[in-house]
């Protein structure tokens, strides 16, 4: 695919189709890789983002509680005591 090289102020940038940052996920934000003789663009992936949000929304509506029991009534902890 060939992409001109446009004037942005003082510096030069490109424009990537709707198309492609969907399909790509493209957002806010993206990482810029300098590979042998390539650049390489790739979505700025921050896996964690919003959990604190999350979690705060999970305890407000009760469904932050386990789904099992931490200790099981066959559990024996003197062995680990020793």
């Amino acid at each position: 695919m060939e992409i001109s090289v446009i004037n942005i102020g003082n510096s030069k940038g490109i424009r990537l189709s709707k198309t492609i940052l969907e399909k790509y996920s493209i957002n806010d934000k993206i990482e810029l890789i300098l590979e042998k003789g390539y650049i390489v663009l790739k979505p700025k992936i921050e896996p964690r983002k919003d959990w604190e949000k999350a979690f705060k929304k999970m305890h407000e509506n009760g469904d932050d509680q386990l789904l099992m029991d931490d200790i099981f009534e066959d559990e024996n902890f003197e062995e680990w005591s020793k």
